[in-house]
């Protein structure tokens, strides 16, 4: 269906409902009734205003694309995303027509729906006139802004636009209908958890209080919607941590275990601090000193996680056992049950997990993993690198790269001749995959014969781009956390104090912490550490622009508007939020560091780089960094492709069993690697 036919039957279902609902002259109607007219009338306003502009960008956006073959930029998602939005409204208008007069009409419900769908069209338009002002600013065929001004315009626009709506009954209209109840699961889950968060209860009763409270979250989508709308423009990195860090507990783990491919090897490891000594790529005969991590507290190990589906030569030795974590499983088969001891295999897997650079390990990624383990009948090696804000960069990249060299050296204990290795990660994980290459050949070492990197940050920094401006919507990555995780790696959050809890703690003040695991202290860290944050938000009004006086916030409403009345048409203005959000835009140089930002990297860095295989989300508000980063690869002649997915969220992976369509998008990543694995042999390997 061409968008003019869209449009067209927009305006047609509108009138005949606006017909069907006034009745004959003289009619009098009840406030729902009279809501739900000035809804329809409102959405027919904004879809004659919106055509135009949708015609428009649909004229041109094929131009941003990787290749005619790989449609996929954040222009075509933003049209993408109001044609979504205009179908859900002229489905539930039809129904309004033809069913308004029926003695079951619930004339409240459905008011309450389009007025909620009526809002986030408002705001989508609003959205499409940002995009509009990005096409006008950027050079040809960039999708990036480089004039920062640009870029604190689309901050502010988000710190004071409504965003309830989108969180409400609207929640996840975008997504494949498959995702839609869990995108509802984790926001009532989220707002719960946030509304908890407060009071000061161990982690099993903050539990307990989420679940009983999240009842209210579920009957009442606008109140959903407001306090997601607060916990993301208002809770601290230390909310962040502590709620998706709820993956890496035992009962979320083990629930997760369950579903699971079985793997015969689920080894937890620790590289030790010493220097390795490797041989140089261009000649082997030399070799090159690489040292143990060291930024920010000295030199350390870097934990890791063996997984494979069978057992094999080498994962059972002594000389690997010898490196498992005394804190983690040993390997152990039931009595009676000896594995079959499959050869090395001539393949390898190195994995860095996502997580926003501040949160989850390896084992939030399990599940993926041993499925890719089994389909490809490969070891993997997972690295557990030390996370942000305790730990900015380059301690990650450092651990990373470090742990890369140390599985070169000891492949034949994981399993692996090392004959084809293969570097893989999504988001966060996908940036480490980028940037440990590039250290490697920084470093003269051996570069992986290939990566895989599904929705990887490429782009660390505010800059504006018309799929970043998903993050006004996104459920899963908002702009507020998407800064905050920006801050926490460039090192604009302080504090190495919980990375060392456990060794600052004497033994006799564990108390009952004593029994818990690593993981469990930290989280409780977090959770105390959050609690002091939230109390002090309300005893500091200072720290937080939710706390502003009637006076301060009806002047910064006056600036905001100023500012905007040259970026929207003369009469429209975009709905705003009663709290506004502080967005802070990091400006450190570090952001722009190569091996922060590889989309940042001279060609000189970037050439050499073995075959990268990228696999986007249409509806990620990061797709413009793989999309940019896939179009500057291949301008300078290196090997790489791009899959875009349709209609899932960023972090599919982790949802691998959630659906079909999850289970389709790991699928294609495994072919990738595949290609990886079996592709004739890389000049530059």
């Amino acid at each position: 269906m061409n968008d003019g036919v869209v449009f067209t039957t927009l305006e047609r279902v509108c009138e005949d409902s606006i017909t069907a609902l006034s009745g004959p002259p003289g009619r009098t109607h009840d406030d729902a009734t009279m809501r739900l007219l000035e809804a329809m009338k409102r959405i027919q306003e904004h879809g004659r205003a919106l055509e135009p502009v949708v015609v428009g960008f649909a004229s041109v956006y094929h131009h941003f694309d990787f290749d005619a073959e790989t449609p996929g930029n954040g222009y075509r998602t933003l049209v993408k995303v109001v044609r979504s939005c205009l179908f859900h409204i002229i489905q539930k208008s039809r129904y309004v027509a033809n069913n308004c007069r029926g003695a079951f009409f619930r004339v409240e419900h459905n008011a309450l729906e389009l007025e909620a769908y009526c809002s986030a069209l408002c705001q989508l338009r609003a959205l499409l006139y940002l995009a509009k002002r990005i096409l006008n600013d950027n050079e040809s065929g960039q999708l990036y802004s480089s004039d920062e001004g640009l870029s604190q315009s689309f901050a502010r626009e988000y710190s004071s636009m409504h965003k309830a709506c989108f969180y409400g009954r609207c929640l996840g209209f975008q997504f494949s209908p498959t995702m839609r109840p869990f995108l509802q699961t984790v926001v009532i889950s989220m707002v719960s958890f946030g509304e908890n968060y407060k009071r000061q209860q161990s982690g099993i009763g903050m539990a307990a209080l989420s679940l009983l409270t999240s009842g209210k979250y579920v009957i009442d989508p606008e109140l959903r919607g407001a306090e997601f709308e607060r916990i993301t423009q208002n809770l601290d990195m230390d909310f962040w941590k502590s709620f998706w860090n709820l993956t890496e507990t035992e009962l979320l783990s083990g629930l997760a275990s369950i579903t699971s491919n079985l793997v015969q090897v689920n080894l937890t490891l620790s590289a030790p601090a010493v220097t390795l000594r490797m041989p140089l790529a261009s000649d082997p005969r030399l070799s090159v000193s690489v040292s143990p991590p060291v930024a920010h507290w000295g030199p350390g190990g870097v934990n890791l996680r063996l997984i494979s589906h069978v057992l094999r030569e080498g994962q059972d030795s002594e000389e690997l056992l010898a490196f498992a974590r005394s804190d983690g499983p040993p390997l152990s088969f039931p009595v009676g049950f000896k594995p079959q001891k499959h050869p090395l295999s001539p393949w390898l897997i190195i994995h860095f997990h996502g997580g926003g650079f501040v949160a989850q390990t390896s084992r939030s990624h399990e599940n993926y993993l041993k499925s890719w383990s089994r389909d490809l009948n490969v070891p993997i090696l997972s690295v557990d690198y030390s996370l942000a804000p305790e730990a900015p960069f380059p301690r990650a990249l450092e651990e990373c790269f470090y742990a890369y060299c140390w599985a070169l050296q000891n492949s034949h204990l994981l399993g692996s001749t090392g004959e084809r290795v293969c570097l893989a990660g999504d988001s966060a994980g996908g940036n480490l995959c980028i940037t440990v290459t590039m250290r490697a050949m920084t470093n003269g070492v051996r570069v992986p014969d290939g990566i895989m990197a599904a929705y990887p940050a490429t782009l660390l920094t505010t800059d504006a781009s018309p799929s970043r401006l998903l993050t006004l919507i996104d459920p899963m990555l908002p702009l507020g956390v998407l800064t905050k995780c920006i801050n926490a790696y460039a090192g604009k959050y302080g504090g190495l104090q919980k990375t060392h809890l456990m060794r600052r703690l004497p033994t006799g003040e564990l108390g009952t912490l004593g029994s818990l695991s690593r993981e469990s202290v930290l989280l409780l860290s977090d959770l105390t550490q959050g609690m002091s944050s939230w109390f002090q938000s309300f005893l500091d009004p200072s720290s937080s622009t939710q706390h502003l006086s009637n006076g301060d916030k009806a002047e910064c409403h006056s600036k905001n508007s100023d500012e905007q009345l040259a970026e929207y048409p003369e009469g429209f203005e975009p709905l705003r939020s009663e709290q506004l959000a502080e967005i802070k835009a990091t400006h450190t140089p570090v952001i722009r560091n190569p091996f922060v930002s590889p989309l940042l990297a001279p060609d000189s860095m970037l050439k050499g780089l073995p075959p990268i295989h990228i696999v986007a989300s249409a509806l990620d508000a990061l797709l413009d960094d793989s999309v940019m980063f896939a179009k500057k690869l291949k301008g300078i002649g290196q090997p790489v492709t791009l899959t875009v997915i349709e209609d899932l969220p960023h972090g599919f992976l982790s949802l691998l069993q959630l659906s079909k369509e999850t289970q389709e998008a790991s699928d294609i990543c495994v072919n990738r690697m595949r290609e990886i694995f079996q592709q004739d042999p890389c000049p530059c390997a």
